[in-house]
């Protein structure tokens, strides 16, 4: 669970990078796209092993989620939440919310590529990119459902992404500076992915 967690981690970064881009010059972010969605090593060897990871990770949640509350048949009269936060006592519905945007996501833009290279077999242009984009941030709904999703995103990985760490039993002198960079990934990250998307509904 925890090293599939920071392998998504990871592609959060690549991910929020490309679309950042589209925010200063939407040539940049055509050709960043377009090699990201042509390049034989991207679409045939690291798009299916991030789509296991991504399968691989909310089974895994489910799996855990479903083991914790085996162990625990009977519910205490009361619970005791001690020092636990509520994103920690909530990642499987933090989980899900999330688990529903990549399916939002999906039917977005992963499908409509896909169908558009290998269904419809239409040529490979460079500059179609943008104007997606731009035109599905152009819906109020849309990006609202985008919104609150980055925000549970952002509240899962401040759980989620210290708590791998632990599960691995890493803990040494870096584990502060360690903490301190993961709280601020878990923040910027999801509230750039936030920016992109208001601005391109503010400027559509």
């Amino acid at each position: 669970m925890a090293l599939s967690g920071i392998f998504l981690i990871s592609f959060l970064l690549m991910h929020v990078s490309i679309n950042m881009f589209s925010v200063f010059s939407a040539d940049a972010y055509n050709v960043a796209s377009h090699f990201m969605g042509t390049n034989p090593l991207v679409q045939f060897l690291l798009q299916p092993v991030l789509l296991f990871g991504v399968v691989f990770h909310f089974l895994m949640g489910f799996v855990l989620e479903a083991k914790n509350r085996a162990s625990r048949p009977i519910s205490y009269a009361k619970k005791d939440k001690g020092n636990a936060s509520w994103i920690s006592q909530n990642m499987i519905y933090s989980g899900l919310v999330i688990l529903a945007f990549l399916a939002l996501h999906f039917v977005d833009f992963w499908i409509p590529e896909i169908s558009y290279k290998y269904i419809e077999f239409k040529p490979a242009v460079e500059d179609r990119y943008y104007g997606e984009l731009v035109h599905k941030f152009s819906n109020p709904l849309r990006v609202g459902a985008y919104v609150i999703s980055f925000v549970l995103l952002g509240l899962h990985l401040l759980h989620g992404f210290q708590s791998s760490f632990q599960s691995m039993g890493i803990n040494n002198k870096f584990t502060p500076a360690i903490k301190k960079f993961m709280t601020g990934f878990a923040i910027v990250v999801p509230v750039a992915f936030i920016f992109i998307a208001v601005f391109h509904f503010i400027n559509h």
